[in-house]
């Protein structure tokens, strides 16, 4: 019979290397929570895992160019903090306005919201803050059309009624995010729905 060691093994294995950030609660169908931190301490110990944050873990990938192991997947590591806290997050505003080319400011931290408790947390060397938002906002967790909400939301009614901002969200949101735009313009916050229905002007609009 595997070992719980040999299981969880099995189980990060069957995935690329670098792409799925555990949590011990991911493995409690192998035996109880003692035997699978234990499995995990001693996986830790003999360099199969990698612990990057407190009850987290990964099976790094190796990076020629860095000569070591590559960074932890941020996203791979949120979303493990997210099943495991039975919580919503999602990236703050300036960095969704920035992956969607409205900005070029970068984050000085990396900083998401959450439906959850306002902390810090150590993630890979990298202090990560989670702020506590607003269930409006928070709602559109997990949507595809939450980018642009969060973008909007940082860029506030003045910064966001320029031109260029319904210009570049028009041009670059792909057909899915602008149709979950579309479809639940009446969750977009009242000063921005102008704006929405511009930036989906191509879509069918559910008043």
């Amino acid at each position: 019979m595997a070992s719980v060691a040999d299981e969880i093994t099995q189980q990060m294995a069957g995935r690329p290397l670098g792409t799925w950030v555990c949590t011990p609660r991911d493995f409690l169908g192998l035996g109880s929570r003692d035997a699978v931190d234990q499995a995990l301490s001693r996986l830790v110990k003999a360099g199969t895992l990698r612990r990057i944050g407190q009850g987290l873990y990964d099976m790094p990938r190796f990076s020629p160019r860095l000569n070591r192991p590559a960074p932890a997947d941020m996203a791979a590591a949120v979303a493990a903090l997210a099943r495991r806290d039975g919580v919503r997050i999602m990236p703050d505003g300036l960095a969704a306005a920035n992956g969607l080319g409205l900005t070029n400011a970068v984050p000085a931290k990396t900083s998401y919201l959450t439906d959850g408790a306002s902390r810090t947390l150590k993630i890979d060397d990298r202090t990560v803050r989670f702020r506590h938002g607003r269930p409006r906002i928070m709602q559109w967790a997990g949507r595809p059309a939450a980018p642009v909400i969060q973008a909007l939301e940082w860029l506030g009614p003045d910064a966001a009624d320029d031109p260029h901002v319904v210009t570049t969200l028009r041009r670059r949101l792909p057909d899915e995010v602008k149709h979950d735009l579309s479809q639940n313009i009446n969750d977009v916050p009242g000063w921005a729905v102008p704006l929405a229905r511009s930036i989906v002007s191509d879509q069918a609009v559910v008043a």
